[in-house]
């Protein structure tokens, strides 16, 4: 989400060094801090705090006003992660002006399509979009258009681009965030949430306007444009090849049966899980689902000594869990998980391209030397340049034919935005066509090849 002033305010001079008639600290002064910026806490919305929308009656008022608004629309959708299963919205926040806040509950309003429908055209402005779009459109909430301030905080290389950070900096208020993590499915909402989440979009079109003006005049607007737009129409991820791999810890195990076992608990866990609607890491931690995998317990009393199982409530389904264990410690060797990650198309880890392909390994190094340079030069992070995985595709398997068109046809298959390969086509042509890996050392005395 032109390039900010550092940290801590804008730089300040010694007017001793400027000025000979100034006159000088004494030498045992304390040193001066250049004073930060001036923040106002914004701690009541404009309007109070709304009452919930939560019956049809509600919702249909609430269309009619949002109808009737005038310009770009806030948006922001609280879940409840860490609290329960998967990534489901439990509060909606919008704010128009001439409509006000509403603070909807889509768990009581799960179709919202009619008021997707009135703000139908309408610019959407969010902070960090790609996080809310989803759960958004399980609601039938889709937009037609979007702003999204993180991504233009980005775009516009700021030091940090979270919403609190974002608002003190352009905005020179403070916006309190110590609600953020709460458990969003709580009901009723208690009324200090409520007012947390109101405040959330109470500045958001402020905001998009002070960030389109910096935007513009860093020539970046087209960027931000496209990159919006990315945000609004990208696919839902595909699903993950053996998701228990990510099992925090799994990659320290060594052997077959040990991953059968993190496969088989991550399995149980994610049943009882999904079924219950709460966290897995609230279920079993991922821990305890590593300590089994060492330990390969026989029986339940050989499982809940260990100390990653001597809760209360993982001893309560011990039994579970050790049937989990057991299923793995049954399988025949050839059902046995690999010890490999399953091979996909993605290229390998760069720590082994230098021995597997040195050629290559140049490529890379070339190639990020190219990003890295225009993406301090531009004043952007490498990774909203491009894609680190769409460097390391282009580099591991360029076009036969190096030259900027065909770099830039591989760039576009991966995703790059027009302006991105506008920017980095010709110069990562040059990198990947005159990149050589390193000579061998001839030992010293060893005579001259002929």
């Amino acid at each position: 989400m032109s390039s900010p002033a550092p940290a801590g305010g804008p730089a300040t001079t010694d007017p001793a060094l400027t000025d000979p008639c100034a006159p000088h600290p004494a030498s045992d002064a304390a040193p001066q801090t250049p004073p930060g910026p001036v923040v106002t806490p914004l701690t009541v919305p404009a309007d109070g705090v709304p009452a919930v929308v939560e019956t049809p009656a509600a919702l249909a008022r609430t269309v009619a006003a949002f109808a009737a608004g005038t310009g770009p629309v806030a948006v922001d959708a609280e879940r409840a992660s860490g609290y329960r299963y998967g990534q489901s919205t439990y509060l909606v926040q919008l704010r128009r002006a001439g409509a006000g806040t509403a603070l909807i509950d889509p768990i009581a309003l799960p179709d919202l399509s009619s008021l997707s429908q009135a703000l139908d055209g309408v610019e959407w402005v969010l902070h960090a979009a790609s996080q809310d779009l989803p759960g958004l459109a399980e609601q039938k909430l889709v937009p037609s258009s979007i702003f999204d301030t993180e991504l233009a905080a980005r775009i516009l290389g700021m030091e940090r681009v979270g919403l609190a950070a974002v608002v003190a900096e352009v905005l020179g208020l403070g916006l309190a965030k110590e609600h953020s993590a709460v458990d969003w499915s709580t009901r009723p909402l208690p009324e200090e949430w409520l007012r947390y989440a109101a405040l959330d979009v109470e500045v958001l079109v402020e905001l998009r306007e002070k960030m389109a003006a910096r935007l513009e005049a860093a020539g970046k607007a087209e960027w931000a444009r496209q990159e919006f737009e990315a945000v609004r129409l990208a696919p839902p991820p595909a699903p993950r090849v053996d998701p228990w791999r990510r099992v925090s810890g799994s990659h320290t195990l060594r052997q077959a049966r040990q991953l059968a076992v993190v496969r088989e608990l991550w399995l149980a866990r994610d049943d009882n899980a999904r079924r219950r609607d709460v966290a897995p890491g609230r279920v079993l931690p991922d821990r305890a689902i590593i300590a089994a995998a060492q330990a390969m317990p026989r029986s339940v009393p050989a499982l809940t000594a260990l100390p990653a199982f001597s809760g209360k409530a993982t001893q309560r389904r011990a039994v579970l869990w050790q049937s989990a264990i057991d299923r793995a410690l049954a399988l025949p060797a050839d059902q046995l998980p690999s010890l490999n990650a399953p091979r996909t198309d993605a290229p390998p880890s760069p720590r082994a391209w230098a021995d597997r392909d040195p050629a290559a390994a140049a490529r890379l190094e070339a190639a990020r030397a190219v990003v890295g340079h225009l993406a301090t030069v531009h004043h952007i992070p490498v990774e909203n340049l491009l894609q680190p995985d769409a460097l390391r595709r282009l580099c591991w398997t360029p076009p036969k034919e190096i030259t900027e068109q065909t770099v830039a046809e591989q760039l576009r298959s991966r995703g790059a935005r027009p302006w991105q390969v506008e920017l980095l086509a010709a110069d990562l042509a040059t990198a990947l066509s005159t990149a050589r890996p390193p000579q061998p050392t001839q030992p010293s005395g060893a005579p001259a090849s002929r």
